[in-house]
């Protein structure tokens, strides 16, 4: 019964939830087989059960909760107004059960594939029990899992120490094998008498069927039967209709192979999309990795008697490995798109570390197209391992995750507070109106929106929309306000162009621009005219792929020069020159192919240099070679941003983002930034892999059939402020990550928000990270971070219809949306 304890770790760890576990319909029963009170009485006729945390230490509460029909609370309302009685609800609609050894607490699962949940009444007399019989449609999976939980609770009351210690053996001790089996909740008949002084007595309760075919109350009544039901009959509506398991797909015929890199034997779990946990599927696996063309790889994993599944080794397989719970989770896609996600748990560390080792060579492989034990060295091998390892870097106790909760509670609080402050209070509008968003309705030509820029210092929001740019202000009560639009952007001689890139400049009072038409040119636009006045030719032969502000915060000010990447060349832009703008002396080239992609400055001008090969470059200043150079990862970095001190590094790549902390720890350059002083060659700085779940990104694509491609991250920004927040967006998916989750390791760091449409575009507003501006294809959004949710199968789902605007694709925001031509 308790043999995947170590999986419960899915449900036991994340201490931001209340409850532990669930089982969300049933019926709790009082059963009293030795009395003459009766033999059973039905208390809550649909219920859920859950297992719930409590505020001390090692303490944790079994909960029954009532659940009411539409219309019952009311109907028990009235009545028992009528009877002069109270009207069940408040602490009649909850039982709660301290979870102790001295409960008995087991779960019987029937021939018939029905769960019950027993425990003894230790207010009752003896041989009393609760018992909460589970729907039919209820998983046996969800039961058990109940179970495993319940008895790592009792494990930690009785030893005052954590589950994760427990062996199978102390757990087993909970499992209370040798009581007497559980009577029925509920007979048919009534059970034979136990004395000849004592005459049977008739059932207190019928079953549910039955009790739901009475429909006289005075029958009910006159037949000596005590139904707490509402006298009044209630047609059940067919409720908690489940759908069937997740299958696992029909395996791919293995490609013919070449050389085995690993093969490892390990138990093989399914995530079930409708239960959301990980079932086990074959106890005894082979799990190889193999290669079969050119810079081609292949997983294959077999059981005994069937092949489990087949899958190229790519990037979108999203490897997770967990040494702590010696598992290793991954999405698997079958040819017609379809995602799902699997999860190896090993015997042992050693095990694992074989098999990570396989397959990140593999994957590394196919990305660079270099052999792995030629080209990486062995310093470099554990930062490119550690990079797909859990976010769970150290070890961290209870007590930091409680911290980390109340801290987020008290966030909460203080942006609900602010939020007070600014006028812009929850009883203001709807719930499904979190946000404001401006409807900008379609063009003829099909453009739609595809670029942000977030002031610093007017308070104004830019996107981008073909030739087109939309100009938004930021109220002072945080919403989006159209203001104008700039149209037809043209060169000074008159041709026009749809930018390619933006960046606000010299005090958000310009805006350089770049055509896709020319390289080697970029374009000033002065805001306050609304169009293109300048055109600077940056170099004949060094085009400009990527620019970048001077330093983190050079928007705001006056500052005239910025930085400038082709694929292989880093250099200052000074528009002040004459002819070319490119500054010679600060001018680093490089003769191989360096591929750069992307560039972030700190606030003291600090360089960092990503490409797509998926290296780092960390720099002090301009025309010098650079002080760290962080190994390949093979996967194109599309984007990158630092902390404003220069603390924290944050990659983007099309299916995670990388959290790199480049202070130096140790050696003589303790307390260094990468960015001043080298790293050591054995002591690279550990990454930090930001990614979504493999049981999300399959729920993700399940729900979307869309493939994972992250938006360039950001950090929340402003001078004086502490990055927080990091945001980013995937699909219709805008999704936060909290800095302070992260570095405390918990599981939880993520949150989203689902849009019907495409994200285009995502920034925080300048200062906060209070609330975030968001590109759909067609409309322009502001929504408050807390209306993010925690990813579930209900959050991750397709929101449901909004009433329609007239004319329009999009339903009112609470306030009126400014017709406007843009």
């Amino acid at each position: 019964m308790f043999a995947l304890k170590s999986l419960s770790s899915y449900l036991f760890g994340n201490t931001s939830k209340e409850n532990i576990v669930e089982l969300p319909a049933g019926a709790l029963y009082l059963v009293r087989p030795n009395s003459i009170k009766g033999y059973s009485e039905l208390l809550f006729k649909d219920a859920a059960a859950y297992v719930r945390r409590t505020g001390q230490d090692f303490q944790y509460q079994l909960v029954i909760q009532r659940a009411y029909e539409e219309g019952e609370a009311e109907l028990l309302e009235e009545e028992g107004a009528e009877d002069g009685a109270s009207d069940g609800r408040g602490d009649k609609d909850e039982k709660t059960f301290l979870l102790d050894e001295e409960l008995h607490f087991r779960v019987d699962l029937k021939d018939d594939g029905e769960a019950v949940l027993a425990w003894r009444d230790l207010s009752g007399d003896e041989g009393d029990l609760f018992e909460f019989v589970c729907e039919p449609s209820t998983r046996v999976e969800l039961a058990t899992s109940f179970e495993l939980v319940a008895a790592q609770c009792q494990y930690e009351r009785k030893h005052r120490k954590s589950h994760q210690h427990a062996t199978d053996a102390d757990l087993r001790e909970f499992a209370f094998e040798d009581d007497s089996p559980i009577p029925d909740a509920s007979p048919v008949s009534s059970p034979v008498a136990r004395s000849p002084s004592i005459s049977p007595s008739p059932p207190f309760t019928r079953s549910l069927n039955d009790i739901q075919n009475i429909s006289d109350p005075e029958m009910a009544r006159d037949s000596g039967k005590r139904i707490e039901t509402p006298r009044r009959q209630i047609e059940t509506p067919q409720k908690h209709l489940e759908q069937p398991p997740t299958k696992a797909p029909t395996a791919r015929k293995a490609p013919e192979s070449r050389e085995i890199l690993v093969t490892e034997s390990a138990e093989l779990h399914l995530f079930d999309f409708q239960s959301g946990t990980f079932v086990l599927q074959d106890e005894d696996v082979q799990a190889a990795v193999f290669e079969v063309g050119k810079w081609k790889y292949w997983l294959q994993i077999s059981g005994d008697k069937q092949q489990w599944l087949g899958q190229e080794v790519v990037p979108d397989i999203n490897p997770v490995f967990n040494f702590e719970y010696l598992s290793f989770i991954f999405n698997h896609y079958t040819e017609d798109g379809s995602a799902y996600s699997w999860l190896l748990k090993f015997k042992d560390r050693e095990t694992e570390e074989r098999y990570q080792e396989g397959l990140m060579q593999a994957l590394w492989e196919h990305l660079n197209e270099t052999k792995w034990q030629k080209a990486v060295k062995e310093t470099d091998k554990d930062y490119v391992l550690d990079m797909f390892n859990d976010l769970v870097i150290e070890d961290h106790d209870d007590q930091r995750e409680r911290e980390a909760a109340e801290e987020d509670e008290e966030e909460e609080e203080e942006a609900n507070f602010e939020d007070a402050d600014d006028g812009q209070q929850e009883e203001d509008y709807d719930e499904d109106e979190e946000e404001d968003d401006v409807d900008l309705g379609r063009d003829e030509d099909g453009n739609v929106n595809s670029q942000l820029a977030v002031g610093a210092k007017g308070d104004r929001s830019f996107v981008v929309r073909g030739d087109k740019i939309g100009v938004f202000k930021h109220t002072a009560d945080n919403h989006l306000e159209f203001s104008t639009s700039i149209n037809k952007v043209a060169t000074p001689k008159g041709r026009a162009f749809a930018p390619k890139k933006v960046m606000l400049h010299a005090a958000d009072r310009d805006m350089v621009l770049q055509s896709e038409h020319d390289p080697h040119s970029l374009y000033r636009m002065d805001l306050e005219y609304g169009k293109v006045v300048d055109e600077w030719k940056v170099h004949d032969d060094i085009p400009v792929n990527v620019f970048a502000p001077a330093n983190k915060f050079a928007q705001q000010t006056d500052e005239q020069t910025f930085l400038g990447l082709s694929k292989n060349a880093l250099y200052r832009i000074d528009p002040r020159l004459a002819g070319s703008k490119l500054v010679d002396s600060e001018l680093k080239q490089y003769a191989s192919k360096n591929d750069f992609s992307a560039a972030a400055t700190t606030e003291q001008g600090y360089i960092a240099v990503a490409s797509n090969k998926g290296d780092i470059r960390m720099f002090d200043r301009l025309g010098i070679n650079a002080k760290t150079a962080l190994p390949a990862l093979g996967d194109p970095i599309i984007g990158l941003d630092v902390s404003a001190d220069g603390r924290w590094l944050l990659a983007t790549t099309r299916t995670y983002l990388l959290l790199i902390d480049a202070m130096q720890k140790e050696g003589k350059n303790e307390g260094k930034l990468g960015f001043e002083k080298a790293f050591a060659k054995d002591s690279k700085p550990q990454p930090r892999r930001l990614a979504l779940t493999p049981s999300h990104v399959a729920q993700f694509q399940h729900e979307t059939k869309q493939a994972l491609s992250f938006t360039a991250a950001r950090f929340n920004t402003g001078e004086g402020k502490d990055e927080t927040t990091i945001i980013s967006a995937t699909g219709p998916f805008v999704i936060t990550w909290s800095m302070k989750k992260l570095l405390a390791g918990r599981k939880d760091p993520y949150s989203i928000k689902r849009y019907s449409e495409e994200v285009k575009a995502d920034n925080f507003r300048f200062g906060s990270d209070k609330n975030i501006v968001v590109a759909l294809p067609n409309e322009v959004d502001m929504v408050a971070r807390r209306a993010l949710q925690r990813p579930t199968r209900e959050s991750i789902m397709a929101p449901p219809a909004t009433p329609q605007r007239k004319g329009r694709g999009s339903y009112l925001s609470r306030n009126e949306v400014v017709n406007s031509p843009y």
